[in-house]
This record gives C-alpha cells, sequence and structure tokens, in this order.
C-alpha cells in the first residue's frame, strides 16, 4: 500500500512529503564551483514534473534563492513552493534588521510572499530570539510571510513559543534512525498544538546505506566530508559503529523485500512517524538527481513485523543526549568541527552590566520594573550572584500565556542570561526559590526546572504565593557562586 505524496502543512498550503532541500549548493560554491541559475533553475523545474514542488532553503545556503528566483521568474509564482530560513546572529536585534533580513529573501526569491521562513535561535538566555520572532510575526500580518516556521528549536522553547501568540506551523529538526530525539515530547507537543516536524538529516550524512554496511569504521577527520564528520558524531554518540552497523544489518534484508535502498527506508520510516510533515531530501541541482529513488518513498509500506524489527534495533542504540537543536547549543556538540567555529565567534553577554561603587556589579534586564522598583536582575558582589524575583516578562508582554511550564522556562531563560552577563553560569546556582500562584501546578513547574537543574541540583524552596500580576503563575529567584 502506498502513500500520500503530499500533506497539508497548514490551511491552503499542501506540501510535498519528500521536500528538495538546496544546502548543497552552498557546499558545491564552497568548493569553487560557479552555480549557474538557469540550468540550476531548469533542474528544479524537473523536480516539480516528478510531483516534488516543495523547496527548502536559507540565507547562508550559498545562491539558492536566487535560484529559487530564476524559477519564480521563468515558471511562475505558484508552480512550487519554496521555504528559506533566516539564522541571524545571536545577540539584539532592531525591527527595522528583521524587515530587512525579510525583504532580502523576498529580493532574491522575486517574491512578494515568502511561503515559509523558518527562524533558528543561537541563543534562549539572549531575549532577542523572542523580538525576532514577534516582529516577523508582524510581517506575516502584513501579508510579506505566508507561514511561520522554526528550525532547531526544542521542545521547552516550541512550546514557548506556541503559548505567546506566536503563530508557527512546523519545526525543523534533526530526526534520522539514529536521532530519535524528536520522537518523545516534541512529537507529543506538536501533536497538541498542530505543528508539523520537518525531518532533516534522515540519511545520517549517508552513512545509512548499503555502501557503508560491513565496512571499517573511518576516521573522524578530514578525510570525511563536512556531513559525514558531522553524523559520524551521532554514530558515535548512538552506541559506536558496532551498533550502527546491527542497524545496518536489521535493515537490509527488508529494504531488499521491498526492492529499494537502505537510505530509501531510512527516509520512509522518519517520514511515516507522528508529527512529521516531511523530511528534506538534499539535490545538488544539475549534477545529480535521484527522482526514480525519491519516487520509492511513497511505493511500499512496512508490515507489523517489520515496523517491530526496526523499532527493536532502535532499542539496541543509546539516546542521542539532550533536545532537537542542542547540538548548535550545548555540549556534546553534534557538528562537523565538534564545536561552533565553523558558525560563530562569540557570543555577546544578554544583558548590558553597570558597575557600582561598592565592588557590586549589576545586570539590567530593561523591563519598566526595575527602575519604578528600584532594583536590578541580578547583583553580583565578590563570587556571589543574586538574581531577583523574576517573571515571565519581557518588555511589555507577559510570555508563555496560561501555560505554567513554558511560563517558568523563560523564567529560567532569564535567569540564566543575568548570570552569564556577571560572569556565572546555570552550573554556579547553588539556591533557587519557587513562588507558585496555583497548587495545582507545582508538578509542571517543578519539570521544567528539573529539567534546567538535574544535574546541578541546587537548594531548593517552592512555596504557594499570591503574586502580582493576574497573568503571572510562577516567580522564581536564583543565587549563584562563582569559584
Amino acid at each position: 500500500m502506498s502513500i500520500s505524496k503530499t500533506i497539508e502543512l497548514a490551511p491552503g498550503l499542501s506540501i510535498s512529503r519528500a521536500l528538495i532541500g538546496l544546502w548543497q549548493i552552498a557546499d558545491m560554491e564552497r568548493d569553487g564551483k560557479k552555480v549557474d541559475p538557469v540550468p540550476a533553475a531548469q533542474a528544479m523545474k524537473s523536480y516539480v514534473d516528478a510531483g516534488f514542488h516543495t523547496f527548502d532553503m536559507a540565507d547562508h545556503y550559498g545562491s539558492a534563492e536566487e535560484i529559487s528566483g530564476v524559477f519564480r521568474k521563468t515558471y511562475g509564482q505558484d508552480l512550487a513552493q519554496h521555504f528559506t530560513k533566516w539564522v541571524p546572529s545571536p545577540g539584539n536585534l532592531s525591527k527595522a534588521q528583521v524587515r530587512e533580513a525579510v525583504q532580502t529573501a523576498l529580493s532574491r526569491m522575486q517574491s512578494e510572499r515568502i511561503d515559509l521562513m523558518q527562524f533558528h535561535a543561537w541563543q534562549y538566555a539572549h531575549p532577542g530570539w523572542l523580538d525576532a520572532l514577534f516582529w516577523l510575526q508582524e510581517l506575516k500580518e502584513e501579508g510579506l510571510i505566508g507561514h511561520l516556521g522554526l528550525t532547531n528549536f526544542d521542545t521547552a522553547h516550541l512550546n514557548i513559543v506556541l503559548n505567546s501568540g506566536i503563530e508557527v506551523v512546523s519545526n525543523q529538526v534533526c530526526y534520522s534512525l539514529l536521532d530519535q530525539r524528536a520522537a518523545g515530547e516534541m512529537t507529543a507537543l506538536c501533536q497538541k498544538h498542530g505543528v508539523k516536524l520537518l525531518a532533516f538529516g534522515t540519511l545520517a550524512g549517508g552513512f545509512l546505506s548499503e555502501k557503508w554496511l560491513g565496512k571499517s569504521e573511518p576516521k573522524l577527520d578530514e578525510s570525511l566530508t563536512w556531513s559525514q564528520m558531522k553524523n559520524k558524531r551521532y554514530i558515535d554518540s548512538a552506541g559506536g559503529w558496532e551498533r550502527y552497523q546491527q542497524l545496518l544489518q536489521v535493515l537490509q534484508p527488508i529494504a531488499k523485500a521491498k526492492g529499494v535502498s537502505i537510505s530509501t527506508l531510512a527516509s520512509h520510516f522518519i517520514m511515516t512517524r507522528p508529527a512529521v510533515g516531511g523530511v528534506i531530501i538534499g539535490a545538488r541541482l544539475g549534477q545529480s538527481q535521484h527522482l526514480e529513488e525519491n519516487q520509492q518513498l511513497f511505493s511500499f509500506s512496512l508490515s507489523e513485523n517489520e515496523e517491530a524489527a526496526i523499532q527493536k534495533a532502535l532499542t539496541e542504540l543509546q539516546k542521542i543526549p539532550g533536545d532537537c537543536g542542542d547540538e548548535y547549543r550545548k555540549p556534546p556538540f553534534l557538528t562537523a568541527s565538534g564545536d561552533l567555529s565553523h558558525h560563530l565567534d562569540s557570543f555577546p553577554v544578554p544583558y548590558p552590566t553597570k558597575a557600582g561603587s561598592d565592588g557590586r556589579t549589576k545586570a539590567l534586564s530593561g523591563t519598566i520594573w526595575e527602575d519604578i522598583a528600584g532594583f536590578s536582575r541580578a547583583v553580583k558582589k565578590g563570587n556571589r550572584i543574586l538574581v531577583s524575583g523574576t517573571t515571565a516578562t519581557h518588555g511589555s508582554r507577559a510570555i508563555g500565556g496560561k501555560d505554567p511550564a513554558a511560563q517558568t522556562n523563560f523564567i529560567l531563560d532569564k535567569i540564566e542570561g543575568a548570570i552569564l552577563s556577571l560572569g556565572g553560569k546555570m552550573e554556579d546556582v547553588v539556591r533557587t526559590r519557587i513562588f507558585i500562584r496555583n497548587v495545582d501546578q507545582w508538578e509542571p513547574i517543578s519539570r521544567a526546572h528539573g529539567k534546567r537543574f538535574g544535574e546541578i541540583q541546587p537548594a531548593n524552596t517552592m512555596v504557594r504565593a499570591d503574586l502580582i500580576g493576574d497573568e503571572y503563575l510562577v516567580e522564581i529567584e536564583a543565587e549563584a557562586v562563582v569559584e
């Protein structure tokens, strides 16, 4: 039994379940190969003719957006969907910068509206990411953006976004047989809110293929491609080469019985997971096209026994640590270089600081209450950092709606931002105090606190309190000692 080639990502937006990813254009151009946009656009047309009418690109995928523009000008605006991403540098952003980024993409893509703009945030402790999303929401309401999506967001911060009035329809994340982080809480949250996952990395940089079956383990060095270096780290995190080979041994007879490759089977499996809207298959436009193999994604379905065999093989792998997107935000960095050196130079401090005359340093988050009530977000004196009682306030907005976990996670971001600004880190926290409005919400608040402090385990007190401001469900203060 075959499965549908399309799915409704949002009302009025039907997409291919196999999206064509254009990140390899950047790889080609880094190798010094100039990509001619005219034949590249013609190659895009061949995908559309074969039924693959959704393309995924980004501001940093070389000339991908320009090629999309040539396609639109040559073949029409409505023949395909053109998704892109915006990956700004971490730190403060202005409303004008957000508009400029959208206008730049529109100009490159020769379009009046971006079908899906997907946003990436490098750091949650700096609140600039939230400002950018609110301003992107305004541009969506203005009509410059059709739909908003996210890329590499974890479950906690997707939940913050969804409960803060920002309308997103998708989250693009790494999701493969080796990397099952998206299969748990992320999937449950997406199903609850009708958000679709767009899965990249389903082929694990080519490691999920017959080519590597029975082969000896390669060294993690520059003899591998960037994609292979990155995905070799996933293999190591999933339990190592032997367990990876055992997975291939399970996949090979199933793929053979279906008359497809291991790669096709691997992408098909992820495409049919709950909450997954589609899988993103890379294309080297004008060089190599795998249209027939892409068609095979929809030519079969798995029996209960085959499904069970694959699921059993997955239980033999170790879980990739953390949540979706953590590979770009915290150790172990599952990137090609094993750190962020080829992505970023540094992170700016989240909040401005001001030195006092008595040896104290203050961190200020800029809320109106700091001036009205005469307090700082945090104060450092000696090796102690004291963080004021913190609510889910950002500017004039209350963040997280009526979701206690969303409010808690945003509060903890603010606390982390204050501590980072004063030269500390979350691991330095020795005490937290939690004040909650509704006693029946203690558990989601405690679980959110536990996920951030599970290994740190500071001293903690939780009490019911009559908080100021009806919109606030929780308030937290913290103390840290910086050795």
